[in-house]
């Protein structure tokens, strides 16, 4: 046998000296033409404040270049179904390797999806009960909710030895759907008394739904002259018959005015135009009507189970699949561990390290059958990060937004060391966060800014945490900022009461949330905070919820679109010009003809990206030649698309376009510390911190007394957290209530207030652990809240 000798390799091989992914003249969106050096294999935060251009250098530069590289690897058949990808705006980005990015983005809110559906946990878990439940009932599929039950029977025409024979076949397919919710766990009805008033006729105008008119051939009309019904007679007062035609019949044609129209009952018709529709993507008013019109209740055949009674009744050890899936995870895992089937083991051992991967991750007190659009986005980051702690892939990039999102600072530190652990593992992490405590585990750091929007998109350091704190830069100063308690208080004046409160792992609360103050909520992630502000608030309390649902818009929606702020700048120009209000709308009559008011013609290229040229007629400016010819204060409307809130601001206040209607809308912009974004900026290109803000600026102006907000220093750096505090004080200054949900220890400081939640998270949670100040919580360190505001409080 020949002897190894090991010997000490001369120089290192030329494959090492690939160690660094070098982006040269990156230019996507507000950033400067910069330039970045990044280690392979190490952990890399880049910080700024919000708008700086962090998520156009990681996202928009380098994750999507690394995509579109994989995806040309695909033959030409396959990249046709696969998203087009333009190449980014640089000019050198080399020593890429494969990104996984693991981003906010909220799972699909699909009704059918759940947590166990979207992590593969279901899937195990059916093959596990068809193989040890008892009674036995049948493949996996006969314990998925997806799957309805079919059976069926006919004759087949067979040839055998030249005659032709026919013979009588059944087929049968066993499936674990509830037929009566159809796999969905609730049955909508219809709240008729929201649809019309039933004391009224037709003539009399009875229908009260959104858009539908007397004169409207479609809609009151097809109804009225139909001949199924009598339109002058009371609705209460029709026969059985014609109440069926009136809302149940089906579609047939009939003849109006000489026009072809299709009558159907007024039921099928509701859910075809209104309920098909995605509920986010409706006119506020239109969502307003199906709140109100629409009740989902929990199906009574299945329990909310989703599965059929035979699903049901197949048992391991006395549990049944939907007794599984409504476990807390943690419980779950137990339960999974007392399981010593040897048949099953390999099974047993994948399922047993998802669910403990859900523990591990923080997310052990949520059930598998959670629907997965109910996530957050934090929680629904985390789930997909699920998927990657156990793979065996390495010298890969991931790429993280703001992981800390919905954590508590006590559940800071295991996120920590989730990410430290894919480090170790060969692969590159890449981070965008504000979090001092995340920031601090960094190997390398990026610092974007030195502003928001046109003020940043360059870098303004780049090295150690050591290096960032000893820098002069605006994150460097607030690195170890602490906080001050309030020397002064306010008074409560009166209270929301909430009593016996069970939503969700709620344990009975009774609580006083008190009113005309500034109250946190606050407490680990799972403790029940959304259950008690969103789920137990009494209806009617007069409340404006501001949550951390998406933003829905096209590329052609922007700020000015979005809060409204459009349509007094359309009237003041057509007022000042004598003209319509149409033509100042790049969606109406004033676009240009040749790019349709986009300002860009996209141009689908087929397997290739598809190209944004800027169009030639308009030059961008999205407007026809002669709209732009009518001025307001010495400006066309394009120039005024193109100002950032903050200039818009000044030239509505005063002078010749002065506009209060305009300005008010502008000074809420501003207050929430947008005021660098231009007014025609597309909502696309918003980062997810921004959006938020402009949600909380339009809907500041609501009628109500109560404000809920959900984390509003989600994609704040730590510089703008001191401004958000001063709009909540303008809010509560101004007479209202507001209630906060949040984990950032600046906003409990500043509290009036303080609601903690837990000791822990699921069933160990759902209990008040703490009602008073912020100063009593300090003194008390009785629980975990109080030991972490303590820590970050300056003494």
């Amino acid at each position: 046998m020949p002897k190894r000798t090991d010997t000490q390799s001369p120089a290192p091989h030329i494959a090492d000296a690939h160690d660094l992914i070098r982006v040269h003249g990156a230019r996507v969106n507000n950033l400067k033409d910069i330039s970045v050096e990044i280690p392979k294999r190490r952990l890399t935060v880049f910080t700024g404040v919000s708008g700086s251009g962090k998520s156009s250098l990681v996202f928009g530069t380098i994750a999507a270049e690394s995509q579109r590289l994989i995806n040309e690897t695909y033959s030409t058949f396959v990249q046709g179904f696969m998203p087009t990808l333009a190449r980014p705006e640089v000019d050198v980005l080399d020593g890429l390797t494969t990104a996984i990015i693991v981003d906010q983005q909220r799972l699909g809110a699909d009704p059918r999806s759940t947590v166990g559906t979207a992590t593969d946990a279901n899937a195990m878990l059916r093959i596990l009960f068809s193989r040890l439940g008892q009674p036995h009932i049948g493949s996996p599929q006969a314990f998925s909710f997806n799957v309805a039950s079919i059976s069926g029977a006919g004759a087949v025409t067979l040839s055998r030895g030249g005659q032709t024979m026919k013979e009588r076949r059944e087929f049968s397919i066993t499936g674990g759907m509830c037929l009566r919710c159809e796999g969905r766990g609730k049955v909508t009805d219809l709240d008729l008394t929201q649809l019309y008033d039933d004391s009224k006729s037709i003539a009399e105008g009875a229908f009260t739904i959104p858009g539908w008119k007397s004169d409207s051939f479609w809609t009151v009309r097809v109804y009225a002259e139909s001949g199924f019904v009598d339109p002058n007679k009371p609705i209460r007062e029709f026969t059985k018959r014609e109440m069926n035609d009136f809302l149940y019949k089906e579609a047939v044609k009939v003849k109006i005015d000489g026009v072809n129209l299709t009558y159907e009952g007024l039921i099928p018709k509701i859910q075809k135009s209104f309920l098909a529709k995605d509920r986010e993507a409706m006119q506020p008013h239109i969502r307003a009507f199906v709140d109100r019109a629409v009740t989902f209740t929990t199906c009574p055949e299945c329990d909310g189970t989703r599965l059929s009674e035979a699903a049901r009744s197949s048992r391991i050890g006395g549990i049944s699949i939907a007794d599984a899936c409504a476990m807390q995870i943690s419980d779950l895992a137990e339960w999974v561990r007392g399981l010593t089937e040897p048949s099953v083991a390999p099974l047993l051992a994948t399922l047993l390290r998802t669910l403990d991967s859900f523990v591990e991750i923080g997310l052990g007190y949520i059930s598998l059958d959670r629907p997965s659009g109910s996530l957050s986005g934090g929680e629904a980051q985390r789930v997909k990060m699920i998927r990657h702690l156990g793979s065996s892939l390495t010298d890969t990039t991931y790429v993280f937004d703001e992981p800390s999102i919905g954590l508590h600072p006590h559940d800071i530190q295991r996120m920590n060391d989730l990410l430290r652990r894919l480090r170790d593992k060969g692969n590159t992490v890449l981070v965008v966060e504000h979090k001092p405590e995340m920031i601090a585990i960094a190997d390398h750091v990026v610092d974007l800014g030195p502003g928001a929007g046109t003020a940043g998109g360059t870098v303004c350091f780049e090295g150690t945490v050591e290096g960032l704190r000893a820098s002069d830069t605006l994150t460097g100063r607030h690195l170890d900022d602490r906080a001050t308690l309030k020397e002064t208080l306010r008074t409560p004046k009166g209270a929301l009461e909430i009593r016996g409160a069970t939503a969700n792992n709620l344990r009975n609360v009774d609580v006083d949330i008190p009113l005309g103050v500034l109250c946190v909520i606050t407490g680990v992630a799972g403790s029940g905070k959304s259950s008690l502000v969103h789920g137990s608030i009494p209806a009617g309390a007069d409340v404006v919820s501001i949550d951390q649902g998406a933003i829905r818009g096209s590329r052609r929606s922007n700020p000015a679109t979005y809060t409204g702020l459009l349509d007094p700048i359309r009237k003041a120009f057509a007022k000042a010009n004598g003209v319509k209000p149409a033509l100042f709308s790049a969606n109406s009559e004033g676009a240009c003809p040749n790019c349709n008011g986009a300002g860009v013609i996209y141009t689908d290229l087929a397997m290739m990206a598809g190209v944004a040229t800027t169009c030639e007629e308009c030059e961008g400016k999205r407007f026809l030649a002669s709209v732009l010819d009518h001025h307001l204060g010495g400006r066309d409307i394009s120039e005024v698309l193109a100002m950032p809130v903050i200039e818009a601001k000044e030239f509505f206040g005063t002078g010749e376009a002065r506009t209060p209607a305009a300005h008010a809308i502008l000074d809420r912009l501003a207050d929430v510390g947008l005021g660098y974004l231009s007014l025609g900026q597309p909502l696309t290109t918003l980062s997810g911190g921004e959006r938020q803000r402009l949600k909380l600026a339009t809907r500041m102006a609501d009628k109500g007394g109560v404000y809920v907000l959900d984390e509003p220093t989600t994609g704040l750096h730590l510089a703008d957290v001191e401004q958000l505090l001063g709009l909540l004080d303008r809010l509560v200054d101004a007479g209202k209530s507001v209630i906060v949900i949040e984990h950032h220890q600046a906003v409990m400081a500043h509290a009036d207030w303080i609601i903690d939640l837990g000791p822990g998270a699921g069933h160990d949670g759902g209990r008040i652990v703490f009602e008073g100040t912020p100063a009593d919580l300090i003194a008390a360190r009785s629980t975990i809240t109080g030991e972490h505001l303590a820590a970050y409080v300056a003494p």
